[in-house]
């Protein structure tokens, strides 16, 4: 790249992982918060700002999470306001997510107003970059932990808040095709609001009609869904066979079989699964229990449920997420990374932006050591 100017921050590193592919004794240049470009070790600027990472650690783009129920002992549920997302956010950054979708699940229609109303001010801040609406327009047959109460099909009353959601910088929600009327996902995609299927029932016919009307992801697959048969392969067969469709995974070991999950990369690539969290207020807390809509959930064994043993979101955080791929499933590292930073930014139509570090992303970079420890995170290329 010539001689670098002074105003460059450097960062130096045996090996860095842009979002596709590595560059090996390298610096990644960083200008106004944003990446330059790359170049070598002996063609930098001796004035310009420089920092040498210690051998063995390797750089790649900060995880994105679009799916995080809580964290730091804050439940969105319980505190739908733009202050309980940032805290959320916050209580993140230390496992290297440097953006993330507030995720809240199927409440009273007040507060999913509400809880709208507060993305809109919060997104920007400390990564948040949306809101992700799982429910309520979900199959109470697969609630999980949901409650059944205020489960419902959508009416004409509800586009009002909808057309409200599209407003809140990255927008999604998790929907079952089933219990929609016809033209609906339609509707929800023409607003700029991403949907994905999930706490659902539907068959492979069901989601190639949802499909065709702009359907484009599949929340936590696997979990809250048929399993696949073989005259009716429903979502998880829809969903491993369809390339347009990106997947959500879990991936704490418990959620999801690693066979599973193995099979989940073979079938579609990295670039259509996302690894999620579907994280607590457990994660980057000191706590056991807490209470979900009226329902104590506790954390026994690495394990959320609630008192009568059913999952209840997950007590997992996205290093240990990337790392359970790795260990537990057999995933590469580069498929793992790249499910765990650019598909999720992908699906989100913000891959020249996150999850990458692409001349003009955003400098948001995490580093991990040979055991895939964090040991650092820069937020437009300031360390945290």
């Amino acid at each position: 790249m010539g001689n670098i100017p002074a105003s460059v921050k450097a960062i130096l590193a045996e090996r860095i992982f842009d979002g596709q592919q590595w560059h090996h004794a390298a610096a990644v240049l960083i200008q106004n918060c944003r990446i330059l470009g790359f170049t070598t070790f002996n063609n930098i600027h001796e004035s310009c700002e420089v920092e040498r990472l210690p051998a063995g650690v390797f750089i790649a783009p900060g995880f994105i999470d679009i799916q995080v129920n809580g964290g730091g002992g804050v439940l969105l549920n319980a505190t739908p306001t733009a202050e309980g997302m940032v805290a959320i956010a916050r209580a993140h950054r230390p496992f290297g997510t440097t953006a993330l979708l507030p995720t809240f699940i199927t409440d009273t229609q007040e507060k999913t107003k509400q809880i709208i109303a507060a993305a809109k001010s919060a997104v920007g801040r400390d990564g948040v970059m949306g809101l992700h609406l799982e429910g309520p327009f979900i199959n109470p047959a697969r609630a999980g932990v949901h409650p059944t109460e205020y489960i419902r099909c959508p009416s004409d009353g509800d586009l009002e808040w909808v057309r409200l959601l599209a407003n809140v910088g990255c927008a999604v929600i998790t929907l079952a095709p089933e219990c929609v009327p016809a033209g609906f996902i339609r509707t929800l995609v023409s607003l700029g609001i991403r949907v994905w299927a999930g706490h659902s029932e539907a068959t492979a016919e069901q989601m190639h009609r949802a499909i065709d009307e702009g359907l484009s992801g599949v929340t936590h697959l696997f979990n809250a869904m048929p399993p696949l048969r073989g005259r009716e392969p429903g979502i998880i067969g829809t969903t491993l066979a369809d390339p347009r469709l990106t997947a959500g995974i879990i991936m704490d070991g418990l959620h999801v079989s690693p066979i599973s999950v193995r099979a989940a990369f073979a079938a579609k690539g990295s670039d259509r699964i996302a690894l999620v969290t579907d994280a607590m207020p457990t994660v980057g807390a000191n706590t056991q229990q807490f209470d979900l809509m009226k329902r104590s959930i506790y954390l026994q064994g690495g394990r959320l449920v609630t008192g009568e043993g059913i999952l209840a979101g997950a007590h997992l955080d996205m290093t240990s997420a990337l790392r359970n791929a790795i260990q537990l499933a057999g995933i590469s590292l580069e498929d793992a990374l790249i499910s765990a930073g650019h598909t999720p930014a992908r699906s989100l139509g913000l891959d020249r932006e996150r999850g990458t570090l692409v001349t003009g992303a955003r400098a948001d970079m995490i580093a991990l050591n040979q055991d895939l420890q964090l040991v650092g995170t820069w937020i437009g290329g300031v360390r945290q």
